[in-house]
Formats: C-alpha cells, sequence, structure tokens
C-alpha cells in the first residue's frame, strides 16, 4: 500500500472526506462560532478573514480533512495532516477544531484513533502540535496515550509565531494499547 496524504476514511462514527474549496462555506458555517477558538492559538478565526487564511492554508497542506459526523451527515469541523517526514518516518497531526455540539461526544477521538490507525501502516511516530493554552486539546490527546515531549514557537500559515506543545505517540505504543 502506498502512502496517500488524504485518503478518504470513515469508520462507525465519521467519515473523513479530503478538503475541498467547494467546502468553504459549509466549514465557516461551523467555525463562525468564538466559543470554538477560545483556547486556540489564534482567537479570532472565528472572523470570516481570518477563517480564509486559515482555509488557505488547509487547501495548501493537500492533507487537510472535512469531518462529517456518519450519523447525520453534518459536518462537525476539520482536521489535517501535514509536515510528513520520509527521513524520520514522522508526520504531524493539528489544526483540529469541531463545533461545540460535538464536544464530549467523542467525534475528535474516532477522528484521531481513524488516522492513527491509518498513518501508523506507514510511519513509526506521529507528532502533534497543541497551542499551550489549549488545555482542552491537551487533555483529549493524553487520553489517546500522547506524551508532551517539547514545546515549540509555531508559525501557522499567515499568522505569527505562537507557543505550542508537542505531543507525541511512537507506532510502537499505539499498538500496544
Amino acid at each position: 500500500m502506498k502512502f496517500d496524504m488524504q485518503p478518504l476514511l470513515e469508520n462507525d462514527q465519521v467519515i473523513l472526506l479530503p478538503l475541498q474549496e467547494s467546502d468553504f462555506e459549509e466549514l465557516y458555517a461551523v467555525a463562525a462560532n468564538p466559543k470554538i477558538w477560545e483556547q486556540h492559538p489564534n482567537k479570532d478565526r472565528w472572523k470570516k478573514d481570518v477563517f480564509q487564511t486559515f482555509f488557505d492554508g488547509a487547501m495548501q497542506s493537500k492533507g487537510a480533512y472535512k469531518v462529517i459526523e456518519k450519523a447525520t451527515g453534518k459536518v462537525a469541523g476539520s482536521t489535517r495532516m501535514y509536515d510528513y517526514n520520509a527521513q524520520d518516518n514522522s508526520i504531524l497531526i493539528g489544526y483540529t477544531f469541531y463545533g461545540t455540539e460535538y464536544w464530549g461526544k467523542g467525534v475528535n477521538h474516532a477522528v484521531k484513533v481513524l488516522l492513527l490507525d491509518y498513518l501508523f501502516q506507514f510511519v513509526s511516530q506521529v507528532s502533534f502540535h497543541i497551542g499551550a493554552t489549549n488545555v482542552r486539546s491537551q487533555i483529549a490527546i493524553g487520553r489517546l496515550g500522547a506524551r508532551k515531549v517539547g514545546e515549540q514557537e509555531v508559525a501557522y500559515f499567515g499568522e505569527s509565531p505562537k507557543l505550542n506543545y508537542i505531543y507525541q505517540i511512537e507506532k510502537a505504543e499505539w499498538l500496544a494499547n
């Protein structure tokens, strides 16, 4: 099997569809809630022009997804894979957000398990950039077995650098659990 940065992925709870330019309005309808961005590095992403920059970065990444809740067929949010490094046998997952109605419903867990199960067929390490103030995401990724391994200033596409924590999961750890 050949590694693909944007395969269609699905499980019982979610469908990950490769993000398309035509998805902007539908995704922005989810992202327009300021509460979603309270703990994220850029708290203004609910504004259409700021979200447009975020969306442009998603499209350029060639690894972004629209997350669909399978039971309803509704857009729950977005996530992406990025910075694949064949030499280090690693990749990152991040830029994830969900509408507040999906918080605490297992959607994020289902998405991350789907991505990790896919990625560990090809890489030995998956890392996550999580905003230093995004406690909700730090707790969620810890529940999946990721551990904090460092801190880094990350310049998101079209934005100024912000402090992020780096979390990692190794393939052996993932498969053992």
